[in-house]
C-alpha cells in the first residue's frame, strides 16, 4: 500500500500549481481519497476529497473555487489543482486513501498516508 505526492515546489503568490497523487492497488475495496495540508506549527487540515468514481468531491469552505480535485482511476492518481495560490497555502501536502468509497473531511477517515508534498508561497 503506497501512495506518492509529488509537484510541490516554491511559486509566487497568484500562481497556480498542480498536485499528484499516485496510489498502488489499496484493497478490494474502491477508495476515497482526500488531500489534507500541515502549515508549521498548525494541525494537518483537511484541503479536498473525492469519491471513487470521481462524482462526489468535497472541499474545505476556505478553498472553494480556488482548489480542484479530480483524479484518473485508470492512471492510479489523483490531481490537485491550486489557483490563485496565497501566502497561507505554504504548507505540506499529504494525499490519504480512505477504507470507504465517499470522502470525508476528518483523518480519522483515512487510512493510508503518503509522505507529502511541500508548497511554499512566497514572494
Amino acid at each position: 500500500v503506497q501512495l506518492q505526492a509529488s509537484g510541490g515546489g516554491l511559486v509566487q503568490p497568484g500562481a497556480s500549481l498542480r498536485l499528484s497523487c499516485v496510489y498502488s492497488e489499496i484493497s478490494m475495496d474502491y477508495n476515497a481519497i482526500g488531500w489534507f495540508r500541515q502549515a508549521p506549527g498548525l494541525e494537518r487540515e483537511f484541503v479536498a476529497g473525492i469519491s471513487w468514481r470521481g462524482g462526489s468531491t468535497l472541499y474545505a469552505d476556505s478553498l472553494k473555487g480556488r482548489f480542484t480535485i479530480s483524479r484518473d482511476n485508470a492512471k492510479n492518481t489523483v490531481y490537485l489543482q491550486m489557483t490563485s495560490l496565497k501566502l497561507e497555502d505554504t504548507a505540506v501536502y499529504y494525499c490519504a486513501a480512505a477504507l470507504s468509497a465517499y470522502a470525508g473531511t476528518t483523518r480519522d477517515r483515512y487510512r493510508y498516508w503518503g509522505q507529502g508534498t511541500l508548497v511554499t508561497v512566497s514572494s
